[in-house]
């Protein structure tokens, strides 16, 4: 019998559980919450729909330990079966790093759109999205998330020069954009299924709309549906603080202890399986 998508969650909570305990403070950092939402439209437990959608989640989980970006697609015997989803990874992230952010938003989704057809996390290191209705490669300007910091009384030279990181920002190519001036920072990025042009399109007025609301703030994030921009003066910003504080070599340590707890649980659940068996043998 396939595994539900509550049993796939139980699974990757316990992980993250005992991995909680190894990670570097970075790594918290990474997997805190940002924004999620659910569809109105629900499943029925055990239905074709969960199965598929339990299929989706586990390869979404399994690509992050090798690739920052991937999407799949599951299909049902009818329409209303089949299942959309993807993963992306923020761009500066190391593969371990991927991998345990992804694990971490799948936990979350679960009680976030508990048998909901569709839902969307976003954490500071990671995006997760699944639905029954297409998305992918489409795009969408939708505002889904704005914060703006504490305003610094505009400061003329600051504002500038945040100006000209957004700037850069807009002018850059690639789905992941970084740039810095002084105290500034400012980093983007696309979902992986846009084009390149409607990439553009969105961080434009991604940039547009932070600019315009976010005024003289000290930091600034604009999410929309398919991408972001976000800014930061004197390391206002957890991003910010974030990047790069932890060394390859610790990714590298939490990476093998997560995998080496997983396999631990994976030949723990087989032997109570075999116990299960041999004992349920021995009463017939």
């Amino acid at each position: 019998m396939a595994k539900t998508v509550h049993h796939l969650l139980e699974i990757l909570t316990i992980l993250n559980f005992f991995s909680s305990f190894f990670m570097p403070a970075h790594s918290t950092s990474l997997n805190s919450f940002v924004y999620g939402g659910c569809s109105q439209i629900k499943y029925g437990p055990d239905s074709p729909y969960e199965s598929n959608l339990n299929s989706l989640l586990t390869s979404l989980v399994n690509s992050a330990t090798y690739s920052s970006y991937n999407k799949y697609t599951v299909m049902g015997s009818s329409p209303q079966d089949v299942v959309y989803g993807l993963y992306q990874c923020r761009g500066d992230l190391a593969m371990p790093d991927c991998a345990t952010c992804v694990a971490q938003a799948v936990t979350q989704l679960g009680p976030l759109c508990s048998q909901t057809c569709g839902g969307a996390i976003q954490l500071e290191g990671c995006f997760v999205k699944y639905d029954n209705a297409t998305f992918i490669g489409v795009e969408d300007k939708t505002a889904v998330k704005k914060k703006c910091g504490p305003s610094d009384g505009f400061n003329n030279d600051e504002m500038s020069r945040r100006d000209s990181v957004l700037a850069g920002l807009n002018g850059g190519g690639g789905a992941y954009r970084v740039g810095g001036s002084e105290d500034v920072q400012g980093v983007a990025q696309c979902v992986g299924d846009l084009s390149m042009g409607q990439c553009q399109d969105c961080l434009t007025e991604a940039i547009r709309r932070l600019k315009g609301e976010c005024g003289g703030a000290v930091f600034g994030d604009m999410f929309l549906a398919k991408c972001y921009a976000r800014y930061s003066t004197s390391g206002a910003h957890v991003y910010a603080r974030s990047n790069h504080d932890s060394s390859d070599n610790e990714s590298e340590k939490t990476f093998a202890i997560i995998i080496g707890l997983l396999a631990g649980i994976t030949l723990f659940i087989v032997f109570l399986v075999f116990m299960r068996r041999l004992f349920w043998g021995n009463g017939n």
